[in-house]
């Protein structure tokens, strides 16, 4: 309950600082680059090398690419039908079709279900939602722009990613059954702490609240797949399709309930797809997630 209660405070104080304008307006930047390339990567070299490796591990990770896809098959089947537009398709593809497994869903899990847990969320994370927004959204995101954007070498940004080095880093260090030094394992502890802090505190400073924009259909669309839609279809398939139980199927669920990834957001807003109806998808699809998530929650227990 204290941890809980911790994401709420941490997420209220960043709504605070940026109603107020306590902080500098490009905080969050510096919080968010904090995250990617010194939290992330201490996350995994301090869980991923202790994880028990087993092919069961494939169906959590593949509910990321099971979002997206689904994401695609239906929004771009119904904006060919009902001629949304190329931008309005392909900003609930690709903003509604990307959960935010990390700044949310990591210290989420870890409140709910403990370091255990975050295992899986960080399998989840970096080889489902992160190659996803890095290579596939991207490309989404090209076909559906207006402006045609220059190819670019999608493999050599996923690779020189450090939060993806240090993931293949820790699973190397899995496979070899290396183990850290305590005193490293120390130090990776203490960076590991800060994340439910700075990410909650980060994601309140990048919330933005439009109640005119809660009368857009798109909005409802969006949400009604990332909160609601998707994660039944995760519950139903990995329950009674693939006959899965406990942790790795509650995480599974709870990360595919998580509101839209913020990342999302920005490849659709710098590709000119809908860029105020992607801010909203994030800035209301977050707060309204604490609602839903607390009822998958209860659901999948």
């Amino acid at each position: 309950m204290l941890n809980i209660s911790l994401i709420v405070v941490f997420l209220l104080l960043g709504i605070f600082f940026q109603r107020f304008k306590i902080v500098p307006p490009n905080t969050s930047k510096y919080l968010n680059n904090y995250l990617i390339y010194v939290v992330l990567p201490a996350l995994a070299l301090r869980y991923l090398p202790k994880i028990d490796l087993n092919p069961e591990l494939l169906l959590p990770v593949a509910s990321a690419w099971i979002g997206f896809g689904l994401s695609w098959l239906i929004f771009g089947t119904l904006g060919k039908i009902y001629n949304w537009g190329n931008s309005v398709t392909g900003c609930l593809v690709i903003t509604a079709g990307l959960a935010n497994t990390s700044f949310v869903g990591i210290p989420i899990i870890q409140a709910l279900y403990g370091e255990e847990a975050v295992q899986i969320a960080l399998l989840i994370d970096q080889a489902g939602s992160f190659i996803i927004v890095s290579s596939v959204a991207v490309i989404v995101a090209s076909i559906y722009s207006v402006e045609k954007k220059r190819k670019r070498d999608i493999s050599r940004k996923i690779l020189t990613f450090p939060p993806f080095i240090f993931f293949l880093i820790a699973i190397g260090l899995n496979v070899f059954e290396v183990e850290i030094g305590a005193n490293i394992d120390f130090i990776l502890q203490l960076i590991t702490i800060t994340l439910t802090p700075v990410a909650l505190t980060s994601v309140g400073l990048q919330v933005k609240m439009d109640f005119d924009a809660f009368r857009s259909k798109f909005l409802w669309y969006g949400l009604g797949y990332k909160l609601v839609l998707i994660p039944f279809v995760i519950l139903i398939l990995f329950k009674y399709v693939f006959q899965m139980q406990g942790l790795i199927f509650q995480v599974s669920v709870m990360e595919a309930a998580m509101a839209p990834m913020i990342t999302g957001s920005i490849i659709a807003i710098t590709h000119d797809l809908e860029p105020k109806l992607a801010s909203l998808l994030v800035g209301i699809g977050i707060p309204l997630s604490f609602l839903t998530l607390g009822i998958w929650y209860f659901i999948v227990a």
